[in-house]
């Protein structure tokens, strides 16, 4: 409790300190809902031009960047501060976390607050109760549930991925690069049923990097696409599950990672 109480009163000064310039503040918000304008326009023209995609119609469709954007956000605001930690390897930051007494992971995540993580989630969170609201699926305790853990569980996705990279930059600093491809992977088939694509593509990206366990496969179960994914049902349906256990992963990779590191000239 020490150690959660310490994280909120840093992460208070920090939102606090963002508010001082209160111009850059909200300019950082705009920025967080700008950079998703990609998917505000997919979500615009599917629903005004199109009636489905790969055997879904527009309103199931929906529900994938819906689950892919609100994870995402979730992951900026609590976790993504990990995606910088290859720039703060190479600028030798890495070095200065390691003599104090707090775990470098934490010190990282408490660096400074993510203000367009704001953006991000306004973005995110009109995006899914527009799909919620045009919805056709009766929404029950469960399903409504088994949502809530596949956004928790796309987050930890998303976190362990960034968390693998950031594991290879402290032995490899130049890894860094990986972060970024990653990225713009995550953005450009985040949001789309993976069967529409060609089925090396679609592999890869269920068994070579697992970006379909982000939104694809639980909102193929929510929708009833279940079976139809390519992968046995009960993978699919354990998306939110297989989010937890990646991070977990990721995590003592990070911590073996951190022991081997020799600082950034070696």
């Amino acid at each position: 409790m020490k150690a959660v109480r310490i994280a909120w009163r840093i992460t208070v000064l920090n939102f606090r300190a963002q508010l001082e310039y209160r111009t850059e503040f909200l300019l950082m918000i705009a920025i967080g809902a700008i950079w998703q304008v990609s998917v505000i326009v997919f979500a615009t023209v599917l629903l005004s031009r199109f009636t489905g995609m790969g055997g879904w119609d527009s309103s199931e469709v929906l529900l994938i960047p819906a689950t892919r954007m609100l994870a995402h956000g979730l992951f900026v605001l609590l976790l993504g501060r990990v995606h910088f930690i290859g720039r703060q390897i190479q600028e030798g930051r890495i070095d200065i976390y390691l003599v104090r007494p707090m775990p470098v992971h934490r010190q990282v995540q408490l660096a400074f607050f993510p203000t367009n993580a704001i953006g991000d989630l306004t973005v995110a969170a009109g995006l899914m109760a527009g799909a919620l609201s045009r919805s056709d699926l009766d929404w029950t305790a469960g399903r409504i549930s088994y949502l809530v853990a596949a956004v928790i569980g796309g987050m930890l996705l998303e976190a362990a991925l960034f968390t693998a990279v950031a594991s290879a930059a402290l032995r490899f600093p130049a890894a860094d690069y990986w972060s970024r491809w990653l990225e713009e992977l995550l953005g450009t088939f985040g949001s789309y049923p993976l069967n529409v694509l060609p089925n090396a593509v679609g592999g890869f990206l269920t068994y070579g990097l697992p970006l379909a366990f982000v939104a694809y496969f639980p909102a193929a179960v929510l929708t009833g696409h279940g079976h139809d994914t390519g992968v046995p049902y009960w993978l699919a349906a354990a998306s939110p599950l297989l989010g937890g256990l990646a991070y977990l992963g990721a995590r003592l990779l990070w911590r073996r990672s951190l022991s081997a590191y020799a600082g950034v000239n070696g």
